[in-house]
């Protein structure tokens, strides 16, 4: 159902894509389709939005972006990405995880998330990712941080769910997409909704892609219809007009 027709299209390109790591499952699930249709081949680097960053301002190359909406917004004023082509892919809650099977804690409210936190042995979480950035300024709104200093696990965002998953850490806190793909922990629930913040992901184009028409190709594909149930599926929440 994601098929795009071929005619009209230019001849076929690799597409060398830079994406946040919330988004590895949705761009997983939709490359097969969006290769068939189209004969473009997409090779796709993830990491957290800061790394993916620094990788670019230090010269590496790339077609398409997908980071925190500052980052691509500083690009566009290095005239590294083209202005024009500026797209909120999709949103992410942030919620916590637990082992799988184990009690799952009381995070319904603000004075409920507080006493988790608190009893909490250890808490894993992204230590540059969008939603580490917002944990830490939890805590601060909270008024733990300092308490819980010595109970946290700032770690990269690849290995904060499967520290769980292996019992390094007691919970964890980080968006739903990494939760669902690891089956070894379970969503806990998400952070109140007077507490909640969401991490939007941003695409840009590169404005010395070999093939732009394929990369706006690519940033089309994925803001469909169909690709938004996709989306959903993975934790991810589609950015509405």
């Amino acid at each position: 159902m994601f098929l795009l027709a071929r005619g009209g299209m230019a001849q076929s390109a690799e597409i060398n894509v830079f994406s946040v790591l919330p988004l590895k499952t949705f761009l997983d699930e939709l490359r097969p389709q969006f290769e068939q249709s189209t004969g473009h081949k997409l090779i796709i680097k993830y990491d957290v939005s800061a790394s993916l960053k620094r990788q670019i301002d230090a010269g590496e190359t790339f077609d398409v972006a997908v980071l925190l909406p500052a980052l691509i917004e500083d690009l566009i004023k290095q005239n590294k990405v083209a202005a024009e082509t500026r797209t909120d892919v999709s949103r992410a809650a942030v919620g916590v995880a637990v082992k799988k099977g184990a009690l799952k804690p009381d995070i319904s409210s603000a004075d409920a998330l507080k006493n988790t936190l608190r009893n909490a042995k250890s808490v894993a979480y992204s230590a540059e990712g969008g939603s580490g950035i917002y944990f830490k300024g939890l805590l601060e709104r909270l008024g733990i941080a300092a308490e819980m200093d010595a109970r946290l696990k700032p770690l990269t965002s690849s290995a904060v769910v499967p520290s769980v998953a292996k019992g390094d850490a007691e919970i964890a806190v980080i968006s739903p997409p990494a939760i669902l793909a690891d089956p070894g922990v379970e969503l806990a629930g998400l952070m109140p909704k007077d507490l909640q913040q969401y991490v939007v992901y941003t695409a840009g184009v590169s404005a010395t892609a070999k093939e732009p028409g394929a990369a706006k190709a690519l940033l089309a594909h994925v803001t469909t219809p169909a690709a938004k149930l996709v989306m959903k599926a993975k934790g991810l929440e589609p950015i509405e007009p």
